[in-house]
């Protein structure tokens, strides 16, 4: 079976107060968005890698792209908001695609393991979600922050990427999202919305998303122990 993956670096960095889009930060003497490719593009698995950046990233994301010789990455161009970036980056995968794992470009710690038993889920389930069962207490809050319940601990995941799904099924909710004006979260409440079952395989709590400033710090830290292979 073919297997692409589309990365979604589309993100300007908000929240970590910066003019520079948060993928291009420095982390150890690279690029954020270096460790992510570099995982990716060393698998022999993935037949097809296709990098979605904002339109203003485009020019900088080639140099990164020419710097780091990732030669068989496609760039294209995302949208306003992710679930279009993501469906512009699904509209120029192969049309051989059968398996596509969808991931974050500032999750630079996914190993490479997690990303194997996606694909391989995903062969079997047809949407298959990266994720961690929480480790604090959740409350659901309702007016003037007053706690309206607690739901049971065991029962709840913090969901990661990749999220990895058959082809045709991703495709079809994309495109009823977008007939719909919907805008999901992630890209497995898009299949949610469609009735299908999306199976949750465990990933790891260093599979970060660097958001903010602080991220960056536990960032470095994993680099500088020589976190993973990779990542293995």
């Amino acid at each position: 079976m073919r297997v692409s993956a589309v990365i979604a670096a589309g993100g300007r960095g908000k929240r970590m107060n910066s003019s520079t889009s948060k993928q291009f930060l420095n982390l150890k003497g690279h690029p954020i968005i270096y460790y992510t490719l570099k995982t990716f593009y060393t698998m022999d698995a993935i037949d097809e890698i296709i990098l979605v950046v904002g339109k203003y990233d485009m020019e900088c994301t080639r140099a990164i792209l020419d710097r780091y010789r990732f030669n068989k990455i496609k760039l294209v161009e995302g949208g306003s908001e992710r679930r279009d970036s993501v469906y512009n980056g699904l509209r120029q995968l192969s049309p051989q695609t059968d398996i596509v794992a969808i991931h974050d470009g500032v999750r630079p710690f996914i190993k490479k393991r997690v990303i194997m038993e996606s694909i391989e889920e995903a062969k079997k389930y047809g949407a298959v979600g990266v994720a961690v069962p929480v480790k604090d207490t959740i409350k659901v809050v309702g007016e003037n922050n007053i706690i309206k319940y607690t739901p049971e601990r065991k029962t709840l995941w913090g969901m990661q990427t990749p999220q990895t799904f058959k082809y045709e099924i991703i495709m079809e909710a994309h495109e009823k999202a977008r007939l719909e004006g919907v805008y999901g979260t992630d890209d497995a409440v898009l299949v949610e919305r469609i009735g299908l079952p999306v199976k949750i395989i465990q990933g790891g709590y260093e599979n970060i998303k660097i958001t903010t400033p602080e991220d960056i710090v536990i960032a470095e830290s994993f680099v500088t122990m020589g976190y993973g292979d990779f990542w293995r």
